[in-house]
C-alpha cells in the first residue's frame, strides 16, 4: 500500500481523532489514526470512489 495520510479538513486542533487513507492502483485502505496498528479496511477502488462520491452528493445525513 501507500503511503497513509490524512484528510485535508484535519486541524492542528483535531490530533489524531480522524482517519488516514492510503492507496495503491487497486485498491484504498482506511484505518484509524489513532491506532495505526490495529484493523485496516481495504476496499477496491471503484468501490470507494463511489462511496466517496455519494457521500458529496448527500453530505447531510
Amino acid at each position: 500500500m501507500g503511503n497513509w495520510r490524512k484528510s485535508s479538513y484535519s486541524g492542528p486542533d483535531d490530533g489524531n481523532n480522524c482517519v488516514e487513507i492510503a492507496s495503491s492502483r487497486t485498491h484504498i485502505a482506511v484505518r484509524d489514526s489513532k491506532t495505526p496498528a490495529r484493523a485496516t479496511l481495504t476496499f477496491p477502488t471503484p468501490t470507494f470512489t463511489a462511496f466517496v462520491e455519494a457521500l458529496r452528493e448527500n453530505p447531510d445525513p
